[in-house]
């Protein structure tokens, strides 16, 4: 077998086990609604729900700075692994003034963003988490959430934000 599709089973298997845990949760905590699994966002100027989340497993084989094509950005390293395809694609219909973008995991986690003006790389924004925040110009991003060892695979939550 492969070893990109033995990966992929991987990661398929551990996103089915967390959302089996996540509804679980769900059901006994009575809480909003679980937030999509490696979900594709559209979303414009003053976008409702805010933050609005989006979830997925972390990693991959493919190094970050061979998906970024370099090593480092003005926002930070291109490390880890992540998988050849995106986790998720953000389509801004209006350009932001101030969007963050944030990864909550309970390990350490890598972000690589690739749109409109270039690609964003970053590895610590809070702690342990990444995020990228700025001015974010109209069109189509694409965005990888990494682990720092190959292999590796852990639930997060991407948070996307206009509050400062």
């Amino acid at each position: 077998m492969p070893k990109k599709v033995f990966n992929k089973g991987i990661r398929l298997s551990l996103t089915v086990f967390t959302l089996l845990v996540a509804s679980t949760i769900n059901a006994v905590a009575d809480v909003q609604p679980t937030p999509t699994i490696f979900g594709d966002v559209t979303i414009g100027k003053d976008f409702s729900p805010d933050p609005f989340t989006v979830r997925g497993m972390s990693g991959g084989s493919v190094p970050g700075s061979q998906v970024a094509k370099r090593s480092e950005t003005a926002t930070g390293p291109c490390t880890g692994f992540v998988d050849e395809t995106p986790d998720h694609t953000l389509e801004l219909t209006s350009k932001f003034d101030y969007l963050k973008l944030r990864v909550d995991s309970p390990k350490d986690t890598t972000l690589i963003v690739k749109g409109p003006g270039g690609t964003w790389c970053n590895d610590e924004f809070d702690n342990q988490n990444p995020g990228i925040v700025g001015e974010w110009l109209p069109g189509t991003y694409q965005i990888w959430v990494g682990s720092y060892d190959q292999g590796q695979y852990f639930p997060y939550t991407l948070q996307i934000t206009e509050v400062k």
